[in-house]
Parts: structure tokens; C-alpha cells; sequence
């Protein structure tokens, strides 16, 4: 048996990796529990670990996977087991042009190149080029994709070369990794932190500092649903 707010944090945990592929972290399920301290967490973590419901992946920072979920819980139709939206291989046979509820085919996405300083997302719609992505990676609404250039968020587990797979939307939860237009003419990819009036853009590598602007000179122009990954 799971104690309340283990029950609580396991479904957060799982409800936060099929969203976007990564673990909450750590301040992230502090606040969504309403705890105090971390220390609550690494209790109500370990608590999981031990009864095996969950698992930490070795070699990676913040990696979690859900193991199992409460029968109850299972019995609904939820997935027992995360699946990574990390795919190996290509997917030039996809088909194009399939709907997006049917999971077993693909749909055509516009790739717009390499994420970079100077070029606003809407500057790239004419010299897109596109990816074939299986349909079950997506949600309702429109998507594209993005090559990543750099190495800010690798401790989320996104790579230099990596294709990340973004929902487009103009708002997105606190801590969602998020397509940001800042001052109308830089584009980057960083983690959403609102802290009052103030909007933080936070990298997930150490080298790399938080940047803290006014609501004013931030826009959202699309979130992280997905990852893609060649070898």
C-alpha cells in the first residue's frame, strides 16, 4: 500500500514523463505536492524506489521511470510502464499525412533547421524542410520540429543534434521546456520559470546561467512534446 502523497507523486511523475519524456525535478515535485522541503521528497522517492514502483536510471541526472502503477490506478487504462519518446533509426518510409490519432502510422511535421540566436520561428516557415514523426509522439494541435545546436539542456537529456518535436502554443506551465522568443529576435530553448511579474529562462547544464526578464519581452512560441534521436 502507498501512503497518500506517495500515490500523489508517483501519478505526477508519470503524468509529467509521458507529457514531455523527462523527469519532474526534484523543486518541481516539492511544489506540486505542496511540501515544504526537498528532504520530503527524497523520502517519498526512495519509499517508491524500495516498493518498486519506480527506478532511477544510472548515469543520468534527475532520470526516473515509472515501474508500475497502483492497480486501481492500472485498471483505468493508464500505462503501467513509461515508454522514452527517444526513437532510433529514421523514418524516411514513414508515411506521410496519416491522422494523428492513429499511433501505428505518421504525420509530416515542418523541420525548420537549427534553433538559433536572431531568427524568429515564423522567419523559418518558408525554407522548412520536414520530418516524418509516428502520429502516437503527437497531441491535437499543430507541431513542428527543431534541431538543437548547443548543449544548455543535456542535463534534461537533450543533446547538440538532437530533434526536439514542439507543440506550437503562446502560454505553458511553470517548468515546461519551452520554445522562447525573447525580445522579438532571439529564439531558445530553455526551461519556463515564472517568478512573479519576472519570466527566468533557465538552462539545464551548470556552465550556463539562468536569464530573468519582464513579462514584456518574452513570448512562448511552442513547447516540448517529444525527442528524437539518431545513432
Amino acid at each position: 500500500m502507498l501512503t497518500r502523497k506517495q500515490h500523489e507523486l508517483l501519478l505526477y511523475i508519470n503524468r509529467r514523463l509521458a507529457e514531455s519524456g523527462i523527469s519532474p525535478s526534484f523543486e518541481e515535485m516539492k511544489e506540486a505536492l505542496s511540501l515544504k522541503s526537498k528532504s520530503g521528497i527524497h523520502r517519498l522517492i526512495s519509499g517508491l524506489e524500495e516498493r518498486g514502483f519506480i527506478r532511477r536510471l544510472p548515469h543520468r541526472a534527475r532520470a526516473l521511470e515509472v515501474v508500475k502503477l497502483p492497480e486501481e490506478t492500472a485498471a483505468k487504462g493508464r500505462p503501467t510502464k513509461f515508454s522514452p519518446t527517444v526513437i532510433k533509426g529514421d523514418f524516411k518510409t514513414a508515411l506521410p499525412g496519416m491522422a494523428v490519432n492513429d499511433t501505428g502510422q505518421a504525420q509530416e511535421l515542418p523541420l525548420y533547421g537549427r534553433i538559433a540566436a536572431g531568427t524568429p520561428i515564423e522567419a523559418l516557415r518558408d525554407n522548412a524542410n520536414t520530418i516524418s514523426v509516428p502520429a502516437g509522439m503527437l497531441g491535437l494541435g499543430e507541431h513542428y520540429a527543431l534541431e538543437v545546436a548547443g548543449d544548455s539542456m543535456v542535463e534534461a537529456g537533450i543533446c547538440d543534434g538532437d530533434t526536439v518535436l514542439i507543440q506550437r502554443c503562446d502560454n505553458a506551465e511553470n517548468g515546461s521546456i519551452v520554445v522562447a522568443l525573447v525580445d522579438s529576435n532571439e529564439v531558445t530553448l530553455k526551461r519556463l520559470r515564472k517568478r512573479g511579474e519576472s519570466i527566468a529562462l533557465e538552462p539545464a547544464n551548470k556552465a550556463y546561467e539562468t536569464r530573468i526578464f519582464g513579462p514584456d519581452r518574452v513570448k512562448v512560441q511552442g513547447k516540448l512534446v517529444g525527442l528524437l534521436r539518431r545513432y
